[in-house]
């Protein structure tokens, strides 16, 4: 069966919280759901800071005074952000179990896209770090278990997402989740920027794989000097 964008669920009067949003990765998806007229809420450690970063957003090419199709850009501190219909969760993996265990009662019943992955780095490059829970997101699920938990977005280049000059983001995102009607959402939001596709991936404990495969396209950037990222064949 191939992907058929009509099948999923219309999003675009959803509101996108951001927890770290003052990130790379973070900011990046801000600004390229806020490109495509989505009401986003950054947030950050600092409500200063979060405020800042959307300020800053709000101000690049195709976001118009902070306006897109009638919708927001806004900032402030993590529980800030929570107050949205789905939230990703881009924090550094250092402080992923601290956040969500701050933040259970604020995301409960929210749909939550995990986009951590657990990795380190040493002088041969990245590599993957054992995670008890399995996963980044299956230690989301267990922090949070009255929340929607999918996991996405793991492959996607911050650089080209913040990046003005790149119209197009050319890649597919895999959307793990056991919920299968929020793997559709976040596979509709990400097709709300331009070039990309969601593909529903498999449930969350194969969120594993997919948050390793990072390291290898960090390896395959630092050879190449690329920005890489994943395009699945026939489907």
């Amino acid at each position: 069966m191939s992907l058929d964008p009509s099948t999923l669920p219309d999003v675009t009067e959803l509101t996108v919280g951001i927890l770290g949003g003052t990130g790379p990765q973070g900011r990046g998806l801000a600004y390229r759901w806020a490109r495509a007229g989505q009401t986003i809420r950054i947030g950050s450690r600092s409500a200063e800071r979060g405020g800042q970063a959307a300020a800053e957003v709000a101000a690049l090419p195709g976001v118009v005074s902070g306006l897109v199709n009638g919708n927001h850009v806004s900032g402030g501190d993590n529980a800030y952000a929570c107050e949205a219909d789905v939230v990703v969760v881009a924090v550094p993996w250092e402080g992923h179990d601290a956040l969500l265990k701050s933040l259970e009662s604020r995301l409960a019943g929210r749909i939550v896209v995990d986009c951590v992955n657990p990795l380190g780095f040493d002088k041969r490059g990245p590599f993957v770090l054992p995670v008890p829970a399995g996963s980044a997101a299956q230690e989301a699920a267990e922090l949070l278990p009255e929340s929607r938990v999918t996991a996405a977005f793991h492959h996607v280049s911050a650089v080209l997402l913040a990046d003005p000059e790149v119209p197009v983001c050319e890649l597919d995102v895999l959307v793990l989740a056991d919920d299968r009607e929020a793997a559709a959402v976040v596979q509709a939001l990400a097709m709300r920027i331009e070039g990309m596709r969601g593909i529903h991936a498999g449930r969350l404990r194969n969120a594993a794989q997919v948050e390793g495969l990072t390291a290898n396209l960090i390896a395959m950037n630092r050879r190449y000097k690329a920005h890489s990222g994943i395009r699945i064949t026939d489907v």
